[in-house]
């Protein structure tokens, strides 16, 4: 196992993913981090409160509560009851491997009458089987399917490894 990003990188990549959001959204009406179940919700959370530090724009959050070791049979539901009319979605996920879980997470925003959607991923692998990319992306990094990325975000020493 190789440490990929140590914790002062990781903290390096959300700033800079930060300061990109605030000027993609600089004149929305609110920007609302949907955070994917486990680690992506603690990377919505940072960028949330990284992004808050940063700008006066007006930011929620939420989980985007789903099973990803099984997403196509997995009720995908919202932790919260936002009104989301018009605002500015980023759906924030730790690793985009293939698509897929992100593919299903956009589900509950279907309906809805939002502004726009993003996406933002902390690792993006390239691996896409669906036809999306993230408009986020903290570190671009080619692997094989073998491998496998452990994002580490929850402590105090945040770590993108590979193994």
């Amino acid at each position: 196992m190789s440490e990929v990003l140590n914790h002062k990188q990781v903290g390096q990549k959300l700033t800079r993913m930060a300061f990109e959001i605030y000027e993609r959204n600089v004149n929305s009406t609110g920007v609302v981090f949907a955070g994917i179940t486990g680690m992506g919700a603690t990377l919505a959370k940072l960028l949330a409160d990284e992004l808050k530090r940063i700008s006066p724009i007006s930011i929620e959050e939420l989980e985007v509560i789903l099973d990803k070791s099984d997403v196509s049979k997995s009720e995908v539901e919202l932790s919260k009851n936002l009104d989301l009319t018009n605002k500015n979605i980023i759906l924030v996920d730790d690793v985009l491997n293939t698509g897929r879980t992100l593919v299903y997470a956009m589900k509950p925003f279907l309906e809805l009458e939002i502004q726009k959607m993003e996406i933002a991923v902390l690792v993006n692998r390239s691996h896409g089987l669906f036809p999306l990319r993230p408009d986020y992306t903290g570190f671009e990094l080619s692997t094989t399917f073998n491998e496998h990325i452990r994002v580490d975000v929850a402590g105090s020493q945040h770590s993108v490894q590979l193994h």
